[in-house]
């Protein structure tokens, strides 16, 4: 068997690797991503076998093969806790307010004793690509710090203590037997290390917490947003009501936006603003920043990691800071979800240190919710440098966002793109707007080239970022970066035609270009790769030390207790998801590889290999074991898309 003998858009896997000419099934990132109702989802019916196993593949019935396709559209995911639940002040040695009425435990011999034994991070020299691939986790009992403290583990590491010096976690840490010992009366005592805590200060503690003071006044709608009720005023008066009928909104009859909070309306407005005299405000608009006063965006040969729903958290982006991404995006947030102080919503602004450059991304479809979204990012953390720019999504496909006029549906509306970019402009003062565009919304009906003109004329624009296919196309062909390389020429000739400053613009939608969103989530590494002008034949031993940095990554994030430690494992196996789409290179016999082949069925050149390569959602669990522990029978993985989930969902 050739690679002749493989169907077309198949990867040219070499014949001593194949297994099978029948390509993996063909998954939808779009309708997986296009659900966000936790509501329970069916589960699939088992595989008799494998089909990398050796003894064969079973075919599939019709029936079984329409079952296979899709998505699990409504996944759920409960967070583990403790059997028994401690006191985060008990466990950080403080005291507790509220005393015998406390609703979790205060007694920490109980809790100890009931508590799992601590898990065995591994180091990097323990990591093997033969099996069990890593060594020295299994149990010992001589490494139990005394019989009445069995859950210590003496020989663990705590990601976030090996970081910062501190584990805020305390008593609760799943890897406690790193900063945790017995005094002389026998009483357990946390560690520290000030010597760490002083050189990290800064390099290891995360940016842009809200405070609950803001929460409160966004809850109540007391949050003064001067600059917000002078625009929308200034459109009302000009007869272009923010709320009204745009050019084009594709909303379905049965929208499924509606159940969003309310957005802020004119006559909202009007009452929290009042017909007072204006100098006796006690906040008013600032003067207005020039767009020459906005900061530039010089982001020349620089690497840019596109916003990604779900997985681009702050752990995955920090791994690919690390392996050479120059600017990174938090992941989509939605501007009502903003303004009514969703926990969840601002978490998506948090920013790693060693992001140097970074935005975040808005969604909304309005200017009277965009708009005060921007005021509140700009105030909270403008001025604090925890945002270099904020982005407006006019790209996204998935039909959640577009039935509600957000994402892509903006590209048939510029009017009121031009609305929402221009006060959003004048609410962050000196933090640049950028966009994300597709190249339209149907096939053969592109328009970026029209709104790209526009944004760098009239909206002060400080970046577009062009991905290189309509709304219908999603993933399924290929960029066309021609009608990229024609929207930027006629950008810079009426930038040189009107004396107009350069802006940076990207081009997006395969691996290759300098904006890279799926192909880093196939392979990080990608990043390395544009750095240093090569392809990197990656070995398992490496890809394995990769996402056992991306683990402590999301302890250090997300935390080191029970829950935590299974938050992380939730988003290693989403992770894993994408990664086990990569072909490695060794294996092919052409290059370069593309990222739209679709992967034959084929063995690693080592059992690690093989195992990475596992679309078997069950094999994602076992890859996070050997970091994070047994997974508890209480936790479960579903992954996105059916195709993924060999039998029921992934349990521990």
């Amino acid at each position: 068997m050739t690679s002749m003998s493989l169907p077309p858009g198949t990867a040219p896997v070499k014949r001593q690797f194949l297994l099978s000419p029948a390509t993996l099934p063909t998954v939808d990132d779009d309708a997986a991503e296009g659900s966000t109702a936790h509501t329970g989802t069916s589960r699939v019916d088992a595989v008799d076998t494998d089909p990398r196993g050796t003894g064969g593949r079973k075919k599939w019935t019709k029936a079984q093969k329409k079952e296979k396709r899709g998505a699990n559209k409504g996944r759920k995911f409960g967070k583990v806790h403790d059997q028994l639940e401690l006191c985060w002040r008990v466990a950080n040695g403080k005291i507790c307010e509220h005393g015998d009425e406390c609703r979790f435990t205060h007694d920490i011999d109980a809790y100890l004793a009931a508590k799992p034994r601590d898990i065995r991070f591994p180091s990097i020299t323990t990591i093997s690509d033969v099996p069990p691939f890593i060594t020295g986790t299994e149990e010992d009992d001589s490494t139990m710090a005394d019989d009445n403290l069995s859950s210590l583990e003496r020989h663990t590491s705590c990601p976030s203590f090996a970081e910062s010096g501190v584990c805020r976690l305390g008593l609760k840490c799943r890897f406690l037997g790193a900063h945790a010992k017995r005094d002389v009366s026998g009483v357990i005592t946390l560690v520290k290390d000030e010597e760490k805590m002083a050189q990290t200060a800064l390099s290891a503690t995360e940016l842009n917490f809200v405070s609950a003071d803001t929460l409160k006044l966004l809850r109540s709608k007391k949050y003064p947003m001067p600059i917000t009720d002078a625009y929308l005023k200034e459109l009302e008066a000009a007869k272009g009501d923010s709320n009204g009928p745009e050019e084009y909104v594709a909303v379905g009859e049965d929208n499924v936006a509606t159940d969003d909070p309310p957005s802020i309306s004119s006559g909202l407005v009007a009452k929290r603003t009042g017909n007072s005299d204006p100098s006796a405000q006690t906040d008013t608009p600032d003067v207005l920043i020039r767009v020459q006063e906005k900061r530039r965006l010089n982001w020349s040969g620089k690497s840019y990691l596109a916003p990604l729903t779900t997985v681009g958290n702050l752990p995955f982006r920090r791994l690919c800071t690390t392996l050479g991404a120059d600017i990174t995006c938090g992941e989509m947030g939605l501007a009502t979800s903003f303004l009514t102080a969703s926990a969840s919503e601002f978490s998506l602004v948090r920013r790693h240190p060693s992001e140097t450059m970074f935005g975040v991304q808005l969604a909304g479809n309005k200017p009277s919710t965009l708009v005060p979204t921007a005021e509140v990012l700009g105030r909270e953390f403008g001025d604090s440098g925890g945002i270099d720019f904020v982005d407006v999504n006019c790209g996204c496909p998935i039909d959640l966002v577009f039935k509600s006029g957000s994402g892509s549906a903006l590209l048939d509306a510029p009017a009121k793109l031009g609305k929402i970019v221009t006060g959003m402009s004048r609410a962050l003062g000196e933090i640049p707007v950028t966009i994300k565009l597709r190249t339209g919304v149907k096939d053969g009906r592109n328009n970026a080239h029209k709104i790209m003109l526009r944004a760098a004329k009239d909206w002060g624009i400080g970046c577009i970022t062009l991905h290189g296919r309509t709304r219908q196309q999603r993933y399924t062909k290929l960029a066309d970066w021609e009608y990229i390389k024609q929207c930027v020429d006629a950008v810079r000739a009426q930038e040189v035609d009107e004396g107009l400053s350069p802006i940076p613009i990207f081009g997006g939608g395969d691996c290759f270009s300098f904006m890279i969103g799926r192909g880093a989530l196939i392979k990080p590494w990608i990043f390395t790769e544009v750095k240093e002008h090569r392809e990197w034949d990656i070995s398992s031993r490496e890809r394995l030390q990769l996402i056992g940095k991306f683990t402590e990554f999301g302890l250090s994030h997300f935390g080191t207790d029970t829950t935590g430690v299974n938050t992380t494992r939730r988003f290693l196996c989403e992770a894993l998801s994408f990664q086990y789409r990569y072909v490695p290179i060794g294996l092919l016999e052409r290059l370069p590889a593309k990222i739209n082949d679709r992967a034959p069925t084929f063995k690693g050149r080592d059992e690690l290999e093989t195992l990475l390569a596992s679309p078997n959602s069950q094999d994602w669990v076992k890859i996070s074991e050997m970091f994070l522990g047994p997974a508890p029978e209480s936790w479960s993985f579903t992954p996105k898309h059916k195709s993924n989930a060999h039998g029921e969902e992934s349990q521990g």
